[in-house]
């Protein structure tokens, strides 16, 4: 599918300006995120209509824990992306280079209608960084909006300025990887840089309506430091406000750093009371057990307002719209009057099946 956002530049090469990245392709040359390429004197998405893969998930593994709790989210993602994370644990996706992964094709329309009939609030671009099939996120969000359908990116948020208003003005909610607070990191274990990072989350939180939650990965000896995190919870809290959840979660062994520590949980427990102690409200550990670090509280009273074991909700103390039952304190967030209940449960989904003549 033919793109706008990429410019001509001499001797035949043109660039894409989707990312920061801004990759310079000869003719047939692919960028570094592998789906969108230089054909016919223009930058292509080779990857539109084409998916590693749908599941619905809880809304809580992208992770979310303020928007739509205990909903299931119909999961999707292609292959590529457009930094390098050494320590990727999705990277069996992001860092294919076989088209053989995107086995599963649907049109926008098809990913909406079957979001319907499968009962999904919502639908998350995610598995590989939608900002590189921007085009497609983008048409299948349009179509999920027509049908009511809410549209959540999981992204690491490295866009440039042009393409991000055209993104986010599709989204409804996003979870954006904070994946440090030094240039040194995301130059060292991911081929970027902090900057566009830090940009994008501000774009989303002053400039859009989209729910926005973080999560930063923790890496012993990597981005773990009290120094880090204090100079991170400063910048959140300043810049995002207090009201922006965040989680933590565990780094286990994979890619290219399969020879590195797991994180203890005890990091995750010094990082979230770090963030609480620059005021930002509501703080999560993941991928660890902690039902104290994964369920929210009442910012008014400390009352427990959802309780959560892993993806599932074991309490539930908001009133109709969204209130503490306790103080009538507000919690930020998008919420219905009663939660769901799809708990833990991950489906594998064959979008042929809502396919009129196909098997």
């Amino acid at each position: 599918m033919p793109t706008r956002y990429w410019h001509r530049l001499d001797e035949g090469r043109v660039q894409c300006d989707v990312c920061p990245r801004k990759c310079s392709l000869s003719e047939g040359q692919r960028g570094l995120c592998f789906v969108r390429a230089h054909q016919d004197g223009e930058i292509v998405l080779t990857t539109f209509g084409r998916s590693s893969g749908y599941c619905i998930d809880p809304i809580e593994k992208k992770p979310l824990n303020h928007f739509l709790p205990g909903t299931p989210v119909l999961s999707f993602g292609t292959a590529g992306c457009n930094l390098a994370c050494k320590f990727c644990q999705n990277w069996d996706i992001s860092k294919s280079r076989e088209t053989d992964t995107l086995a599963d094709e649907a049109p926008p329309e098809l990913i909406a209608r079957a979001a319907v009939e499968l009962g999904c609030k919502s639908v998350a671009y995610t598995y590989n960084d939608p900002i590189i099939f921007l085009e497609y996120a983008v048409e299948t969000a349009k179509a999920c909006r027509a049908l009511g359908v809410k549209s959540v990116a999981v992204t690491a948020g490295y866009i440039s300025e042009e393409p991000r208003r055209e993104f986010f003005a599709a989204m409804d909610a996003a979870n954006v990887d904070l994946k440090a607070f030094t240039d040194r990191f995301y130059d060292k274990l991911c081929a970027g840089r902090l900057q566009p990072v830090l940009d994008t989350l501000v774009y989303i939180k002053h400039e859009t309506e989209v729910w926005l939650e973080i999560t930063t990965l923790l890496i012993p000896g990597e981005n773990d430091s009290d120094e880090e995190l204090h100079a991170m919870s400063a910048w959140v809290a300043d810049k995002l406000g207090p009201e922006v959840p965040w989680h933590f979660t565990a780094f286990h062994p994979d890619w290219k750093m399969r020879t590195a520590a797991p994180t203890p949980a005890g990091t995750l427990t010094r990082a979230r009371g770090i963030a609480l102690s620059h005021g930002i409200r509501h703080v999560y550990t993941g991928n660890v057990r902690d039902e104290r670090g994964g369920s929210t509280y009442c910012r008014g009273c400390d009352k427990r307002l959802i309780g959560r074991d892993w993806y599932v909700l074991t309490a539930w103390n908001l009133t109709d719209d969204g209130r503490c039952r306790s103080c009538g304190e507000r919690l930020a967030g998008v919420f219905e009057t009663l939660p769901g209940t799809w708990g833990a449960r991950r489906q594998p989904v064959r979008l042929a099946e809502f396919t009129p003549g196909r098997a």
